[in-house]
């Protein structure tokens, strides 16, 4: 686990390890965007820079959906909402903004607004991908412990760890999965008062004893072994992007092939296919990881879903409805050379 990879010098800001791999997943995703897109038009800048004002929009949607979601941290100190460079960023939040920055990009621009969704589609799972691993290394989106041979332990006080030494009422879970004795738990202060951290923080690392810090790295007070989903994420991420490429390729080569192919996909049938297998992938992801709380959810009879899964139902649904429409509605401004299928485009 490596939340911060090393400090700028001079400035003491540290480059967190999960903004970089969103930054390295967002040019990933703008290099095949660009390639894509060249198939469709002749000036691949107009996606450069709808993928550019995406990426301003999704760290703001990431830090906004974030300070949300945690807001007693911030309710008492509102201008930390703004020091982003500690962290704290939530990938859905990054998405939703994105996209609606884009199609709202794509409509004032007048470009044809399903073709460049499908192509964005396909680089929005590929920098998904990267986001993942981001998470790994950060250690947040940590999954149930497992017996697996491939199973990870994270650090002491890590995002896992902690979730492991305490009751957690939001996940029905009322003892902690891992008992620590009392000598963990409280400390002495910088000043030399004794802070009792009770259900809080554990002690810092520096502050445990040789024996202590044996035990939380080899012995029995070590973290449990737990499911890598941020490693299955980021594999899933990755297999949708090619499925949708090649999905789109299929519907592309349709549009140019002198033969009417009357199954082949329309333009924003990839862009609907992507809410379609990422809402039901991450339905079944979520039931490994054990970091969001269970919420609500109509299809559970004994407790509720998680916020996660309720909105890969819900994503899935309108995939779905957005097949549909684009299906049956009418032909983009492009006549792609030799199409049978786009006639009297609007």
């Amino acid at each position: 686990m490596y939340p911060e990879l090393f400090e700028i010098p001079l400035v003491n800001l540290t480059v967190k390890s999960y903004g970089l791999m969103m930054v390295i997943g967002f040019l990933m995703a703008l290099f095949v965007i660009r390639s894509l897109s060249r198939d469709i038009t002749t000036n691949p800048q107009m996606i450069t820079n709808a993928a550019l004002y995406s990426l301003i929009a999704g760290v703001i949607g990431a830090r906004l959906f974030f300070v949300v979601h945690h807001w007693s941290q911030f309710q008492n100190n509102w201008h930390h909402v703004f020091t982003i460079w500690r962290g704290g960023l939530e990938l859905i939040g990054g998405v939703t903004f994105s996209i609606a920055v884009i199609i709202a990009y794509l409509f004032y621009h007048k470009l044809p607004v399903r073709r460049y969704l499908d192509i964005l589609a396909i680089g929005l799972m590929l920098a998904l991908a990267f986001g993942r691993i981001g998470c790994f290394l950060n250690g947040c989106c940590f999954g149930k412990p497992t017996e697996m041979h491939y199973g990870v332990r994270f650090p002491y006080y890590s995002f896992s760890y902690l979730s492991q030494v305490y009751p957690d009422p939001a996940r029905n879970r009322s003892k902690p999965r891992l008992k620590l004795t009392s000598e963990f738990f409280g400390y002495v202060g910088s000043e030399g008062q004794w802070i009792e951290t009770g259900q809080g923080k554990l002690k810092p690392y520096n502050l445990l004893s040789d024996e202590q810090k044996y035990e939380v790295k080899n012995g029995v007070y070590r973290a449990l072994k737990v499911h890598p989903t941020q490693l299955y994420s980021a594999a899933n991420a990755a297999v949708l992007s090619l499925v949708l490429c090649l999905f789109w390729r299929w519907g592309l080569n349709a549009d140019k092939s002198a033969v009417v192919k009357k199954f082949a996909p329309m333009p924003g049938c990839t862009f609907a296919l992507m809410f379609i297998l990422y809402g039901i992938t991450r339905f079944f992801i979520e039931f490994l990881r054990d970091d969001n709380p269970f919420e609500y959810a109509w299809w559970a009879i004994y407790r509720g879903g998680t916020i996660s899964q309720n909105l890969g139902i819900y994503m899935t649904i309108l995939g779905v409805a957005l097949m549909i429409i684009f299906e049956k509605a009418k032909p983009d401004r492009i006549t792609l050379s030799g199409s049978k299928r786009v006639k009297n485009p609007a």
